[in-house]
């Protein structure tokens, strides 16, 4: 007897959120067979979905990665959002061990100094907390948008995620950032202050800087980097566990 691979499952799926809008595309992941986590950056993408999930009383999971170097108003954004929504944000912290041995090796800022630590940091900092925080989760639903970048121009709405053998859903994958400020507006979402002061995207304080007008919403991200595609492994897997070193 033949079975539905999870491949062909995110297929199906995929084509069934495709109709719907974001709090029915919520709904359908929620009833689905599975425990779903939704990781949240508190970004405004992320915030309309934490308010979707909030208004809705959906049973998702809502967890965040505190990587230690936030912005101060990301990290107070957290409570506010969970008394607004009715929500408990779940923060995933990276492991002291992981940090003193990144530090031993490449400095603590030595992420500015190649590309290999810089993906080494983002490993310890991001990569080993999401596997907690995903840790027997069947579903991650993530904030992703075609136009928020070229490398995530196919963006679709569910896919498998062979990394992770888990289904990845994107359920504002076809949503402009006109549509994010006008839901925002709609339904009184607060937002970081910071994308006000030019941050469209926004990550740890020492990696991120407002962008120039013109340029893409994740110009701001890993500056000094000149890849286009850059991003920290959470979406494109970047073979950074090889560079972590190993803490004695």
């Amino acid at each position: 007897m033949m079975t539905d691979t999870p491949a062909d499952i995110a297929g199906s799926l995929d084509a069934q959120l495709a109709t719907l809008g974001l709090t029915e595309r919520l709904r359908v992941i929620a009833a689905l067979d599975g425990r779903a986590v939704f990781t949240t950056s508190l970004g405004i993408e992320d915030q309309v979905i934490t308010a979707a999930i909030g208004l809705a009383d959906l049973p998702i999971d809502v967890s965040t990665l505190e990587t230690g170097r936030l912005f101060k108003e990301t990290v107070d954004l957290i409570a506010e959002t969970e008394e607004r929504f009715g929500v408990t944000i779940k923060r995933f912290y990276p492991r002291q061990d992981d940090i003193d041995a990144y530090a031993a090796k490449y400095g603590l800022n030595g992420f500015y100094e190649s590309v290999e630590a810089r993906h080494a940091c983002c490993h310890v900092r991001k990569l080993v907390p999401l596997a907690e925080a995903l840790s027997g989760a069947r579903f991650w639903i993530t904030g992703l948008r075609r136009s928020q970048s070229g490398n995530r121009a196919a963006t679709p709405f569910a896919e498998y995620d062979a990394e992770r053998d888990l289904i990845k859903v994107n359920p504002l994958a076809d949503w402009s950032i006109d549509d994010i400020n006008a839901y925002v507006e709609a339904e009184s979402v607060p937002t970081n202050p910071l994308h006000k002061r030019g941050y469209p995207s926004i990550g740890c304080e020492p990696c991120t800087r407002a962008i120039k007008p013109g340029e893409p919403e994740r110009a701001g991200r890993w500056w000094w980097e000149n890849d286009e595609k850059r991003e920290c492994g959470l979406h494109v897997p970047e073979a950074a566990t090889s560079l972590v070193p190993t803490p004695a």
